[in-house]
This record gives structure tokens, sequence and C-alpha cells, in this order.
């Protein structure tokens, strides 16, 4: 399991933006780290991810408007999620966890971020 805080949510106007940040523990710098988000009532999907070395992926919906990156100082890792141009289907709990292409069988998740895309 992948110990991680996720902040930076909150409530943005259309068009807006947020960086979510993502906190966890030095020693998973190896660790390629996805971001993902849930809707109500949606499975929750991935959004992006990015490897030790800094290698991105994007699902299709994201990669115009998202960009992920990451930094390792101070023995933490931080991953950020720079979200622009936002809409209010992008309203979702935001989380980050490992990624590995069988991310769908994950148990363990943070408590996520909350992320209001409104008017």
């Amino acid at each position: 399991q992948v110990r991680v805080v996720e902040s930076g949510g909150g409530l943005v106007q259309p068009g807006g933006s947020l960086r979510l940040s993502c906190r966890s523990s030095g020693s998973n710098f190896r660790l390629a780290m996805g971001w993902y988000r849930q809707a109500a009532g949606k499975q929750r999907e991935l959004v992006a991810s990015i490897s030790s070395d800094g290698t991105t992926k994007y699902a299709d919906s994201f990669k115009d408007r998202f960009t992920i990156t990451r930094s390792h100082a101070n023995n933490t890792v931080t991953v950020y999620l720079q979200m622009n141009s936002l809409e209010p289907e992008d309203t979702a709990v935001y989380y980050c966890n490992q990624y590995l292409s069988m991310w769908s069988r994950f148990r363990s998740w943070g408590q996520g971020t909350q992320v209001t895309v409104s008017s």
C-alpha cells in the first residue's frame, strides 16, 4: 500500500484552474504514480500517470487540459496535477495512488480531494 496525502481540491468556476498535490514518502521515488478520479455514480477512472523518470501518459479526455508532474525532495515524493479549463464534468473526487496497469484492482485508496466545478 502506498500511503499518500492528497490536497488542493476545492470549488472553482468553469474555465478555471486548480493544482492538486499528492505527498508520499521518499521511499516511493521508484514508483510510477497516477491521478485518478471518481465522479458521483460513476466508476473510478485513470486521469494521468507519471513514471519515476518523468514519462507521462494521459487518458485522451485530459491530455490537452491537465498536466502531471512530480518532484522528489526532503525525503518526500510529491505528484502534482495541474488542471486547466475546468468543466462541470470534471467534478469528482480525485485520488492519487501508485500506477500499475492493474490499478483498477487496487483496494487501498486515500481520502482523495474533492474538485467541484460550478458557477
